[in-house]
């Protein structure tokens, strides 16, 4: 709710003008609670991605049209806007992360094996 009482007193409007914006910023805090779930949308990629959800610009309760771009956090939470290799550059690389090939993957189930066998031929009994 801070960032929404944030962006009404910069934008005007209500604070609920804003939650839905500000809530889709931080919705990766439900797969990593601590400041790290900022790199998945705190970046100016993640403001781009935000207008093409939400469209580049809102009208708030006060019949103000703001830019989304103006709305999201980033600036707010970070001091500046970073870009998605700001973030991803700090991450360090995990074998896991590489190529296939690298990883120790599970052998795969062998094929059953498969005997066909013919059934016994009947031979005629001979006529004497």
């Amino acid at each position: 709710m801070f960032h929404s009482r944030s962006s009404a007193r910069k934008h005007g409007g209500k604070p609920k003008d804003y939650q839905p914006i500000h809530d889709w910023f931080d919705e990766s805090k439900a797969f990593l609670a601590d400041v790290r779930h900022r790199a998945l949308r705190h970046h100016a990629e993640g403001i781009f991605m935000c207008e093409k959800i939400f469209g580049t610009s809102i009208v708030n309760s006060d019949g103000k049209e703001v830019p989304v771009r103006f709305i999201g956090e980033v600036l707010e939470d970070l001091g500046r806007i970073p870009t998605a290799s700001d973030w991803l550059r700090e991450l360090p690389i995990k074998p896991w992360m590489g190529p296939k090939s690298r990883l120790q993957l599970p052998e795969p189930e062998p094929e059953p094996l498969t005997i066909k066998v013919k059934p016994p031929s009947k031979k005629r009994a001979r006529k004497n």
